[in-house]
């Protein structure tokens, strides 16, 4: 196996960046996949829609082709936007001459509505192109074209996707179930004889881009070996993260996040080396200064970058807390996601105001501490337990929110620290928050130096 593989993207541009190459570059590099470039037509596009489109003359994507072909290789290759007959020509003769595996996502629509492949090159598309095709993934309604009846479950679209095969020749066909009924996409896979069902709850969210990033995340797979059950199940997968933690821009359908399926693993792995060093140096600290450690514990949440973080699931602590022993701090547990309820719900309703702010600290209560943070120079809040409103108190875990998001009005600017006094069965507490772990530690060392020179 080479040690670099390679996929090659035959598609029109989105200025807009959600969906075409762009999706399709984005794609293979988050699997570690070379992309190589054949571009078919340059379209102005937004979240929007298409406003103009200008193709690219067919013997020039014909010579894209060829050049990445003949000098570096081609593993995997997927169409996207083929506007013309003319351009699907050529690309089948380049797939032919160069016997490239396919992967074809058979553009027709813009999500917006713009069409992206003209009505009489249709048939040229499957004449001439889905005969050469490993695997064909059409949607709904790019299926209903091609099949020429409704598509309405799960069984039409098995009958679609066989038809599909049997009359036109791609090797496997998928037809996408997004667009169906139901609770759940459910993507109905003809190969070899027998059908394949992958399904995933619906989600709400960020959308642009998801065909052209799905057949790319096949053809990536393809392309690093994969079979193509095996390609389909990662890429189904993958499509479903993108859309979850889409990107929020513009005023339309907004696209999918390409790189959370590798930025997520790793940031992961760049926090937990980040709570390492920082539970060493806290340790450290506190050999000196045991008064801090709270009767309860002490404990430091870090979260993932805010776009990521959806539950306290994708927050990292210390699993067990740290303890007073006999003369020396102890701590036993592990670093890990969903160890502190409490400080995940703090820290949480703190970056809905401060979303750059990803760690919180708590130790224990006292005066002392409070005056050396604000001889610090530090910005110090508060919240009372006895204020909070009896319909908060009802609620399991909405006390701590509530009272972060008191502490924070009450503030004049944002809050370093933040502390209660208490309240029956409560221990008094403070929380130090910062960017990082660095972070909150610089502040607690700030604290101490005032509070014991």
């Amino acid at each position: 196996m080479k040690p670099v593989r390679t996929a090659l993207t035959i598609a029109g541009s989105d200025s807009g960046g959600g969906a075409g190459i762009v999706a399709d570059v984005r794609t293979f590099s988050a699997f570690g996949v070379h992309a190589l470039v054949a571009i078919t037509s340059v379209t102005a596009q937004n979240t929007r829609g298409v406003t103009a489109i200008h193709d690219i003359p067919p013997e020039i994507v014909y010579k894209q082709i060829e050049a990445v072909a003949t000098d570096i290789g081609i593993d995997a290759a997927k169409t996207g936007m083929l506007s013309s007959s003319e351009i699907i020509k050529s690309v089948s003769s380049a797939i032919e001459d160069f016997e490239i595996p396919l992967v074809i996502d058979p553009v027709m629509v813009a999500k917006s509505g713009a069409k992206l492949l003209r009505d009489e090159a249709v048939n040229t598309l499957l004449e001439k192109l889905f005969p050469k095709a490993l695997i064909v993934t059409p949607n709904k309604f790019e299926a209903e074209r091609i099949v020429n009846f409704e598509i309405k479950s799960v069984e039409d679209a098995r009958e679609a996707a066989r038809e599909i095969h049997e009359k036109y020749g791609p090797e496997a066909v998928i037809v996408k179930g997004g667009h169906l009924e139901g609770t759940h996409a459910v993507d109905v896979m003809y190969y070899k004889g027998n059908f394949y069902e992958f399904s995933s709850p619906k989600i709400e969210g960020c959308t642009h881009g998801t065909g052209c990033s799905f057949s790319a995340a096949i053809t990536a797979n393809i392309a690093l070996g994969k079979d193509i059950i095996s390609a389909v199940k990662t890429a189904k997968e993958f499509i479903e993260m993108a859309i979850i933690y889409g990107n929020k821009i513009g005023g339309g359908s907004c696209p999918v996040n390409h790189i959370a399926w590798v930025e997520i693993p790793a940031e992961k792995w760049h926090m937990y080396e980040s709570m390492r060093k920082a539970l060493g140096d806290l340790m450290s600290i506190l050999k000196d200064h045991l008064e801090i450690i709270p009767e309860v514990g002490l404990n430091m949440a870090y979260t993932l970058p805010w776009r990521y973080v959806r539950s306290q699931e994708d927050v990292m602590a210390l699993e067990g807390r740290v303890t007073r022993g006999t003369n020396r701090p102890v701590f036993s547990g592990e670093i890990t996601f969903g160890a502190s309820r409490h400080l995940s719900r703090a820290l949480m309703k703190y970056m809905e105001h401060f979303p750059e702010t990803r760690c919180v600290m708590n130790v224990k209560y006292s005066e002392e501490l409070m005056k050396a943070a604000e001889e610090a120079g530090f910005i110090v809040s508060y919240y009372d337990r006895k204020e909070e409103p009896e319909e908060i108190k009802r609620v399991e875990g909405a006390t701590v929110p509530w009272g972060i998001e008191t502490a924070i009005r009450r503030s004049k600017g944002r809050p370093d620290i933040i502390y209660h006094l208490g309240d029956w069965g409560k221990e008094p507490m403070i929380l130090i928050f910062g960017k990082d772990p660095e972070e909150v530690l610089e502040k607690l060392r700030k604290v101490l130096e005032h509070a014991y020179r």
